[in-house]
């Protein structure tokens, strides 16, 4: 991939998905793969049929962990083997990566080529709807963190994930509000976008909770939020969803490989 094939591959990404992106929602889309053009070159692959981008794979490593950021082939182009290209080059990418980490829509394609590399596919769920303000609870002990709390941030991410986040930290909290907790008792953080929680690790579960309501009180009342990628793993975060208001539905895929569901830990669709 170049930086000038960015916008041919949201389009793609965006028609593949069948997901209707805002401008803002664009712009960060392409904000991000340009990142990780910058962090990742040799996991950013697109593929060409009469110059149009018709495939685009992107993967990320931290520390040893492989991370599949996107990927999406056009529907002309499938049964060609253009999918199984990308994604060899992508995991590719991820030699002697001990771990390997992705979230995948219930594509049947796209889940056997994950199954066939060794992936264990684990089935998630969501939370979504607006948040019932009357719900949430006092929470103390929960701040906005900054640069200073980075090195908590990726001793954090280490025990639970075994892989910090740390060439992200600059885009991410561009983007989002980092909350961080830190307790004789545990620690944790939460990154909180636009659209809801977007990733939440912590050490015990009675912080993960703290930072999850934290973090759901953060949300714009009457706006739509969610909580995505969520296994049977987290049931912590389901009850505060739940007791919160909102909806639990079937989501997608967790495929992980060479580990287990990490927990407490809600995993970021874009950075694992």
């Amino acid at each position: 991939m170049r930086p000038e094939d960015v916008p041919a591959a949201e389009r793609l990404t965006a028609l593949a998905y069948g997901t209707d992106r805002t401008d803002d929602w664009r712009r960060r889309w392409c904000d991000r793969i340009r990142h990780l053009l910058t962090t990742d070159p040799g996991g950013c692959w697109v593929a060409d049929s009469d110059a149009a981008v018709v495939g685009v794979a992107v993967a990320l490593r931290r520390d040893l962990l492989w991370v599949l950021s996107s990927y999406a082939v056009h529907l002309d182009h499938q049964h060609r083997g253009v999918g199984t290209a990308l994604l060899d080059a992508a995991v590719g990418y991820g030699a002697g990566c001990l771990r390997g980490m992705l979230t995948s829509r219930p594509d049947h394609q796209a889940l056997r080529r994950y199954r066939r590399a060794g992936f264990t596919l684990h089935p998630t769920m969501q939370l979504t709807g607006v948040v019932d303000r009357s719900a949430l609870p006092a929470v103390d002990g929960v701040r906005v963190g900054t640069a200073a709390d980075l090195d908590l941030v990726d001793s954090v991410d280490r025990r639970v994930r075994g892989a910090t986040h740390r060439p992200d930290h600059a885009f991410v909290m561009a983007h989002s509000t980092l909350l961080v907790c830190d307790l004789l008792t545990g620690s944790g953080y939460a990154v909180v976008a636009e659209c809801g929680v977007a990733r939440l690790a912590a050490t015990n579960r009675a912080v993960a909770q703290r930072l999850l309501w934290a973090g759901l009180a953060r949300t714009t009342p009457g706006s739509p939020t969610n909580v995505r990628n969520l296994t049977s793993d987290q049931e912590w975060a389901i009850d505060v969803g739940l007791a919160a208001g909102l909806r639990l539905d079937l989501d997608a895929y967790l495929a992980l490989r060479h580990m287990r569901p990490p927990a407490p830990y809600v995993p970021s669709t874009a950075f694992g």
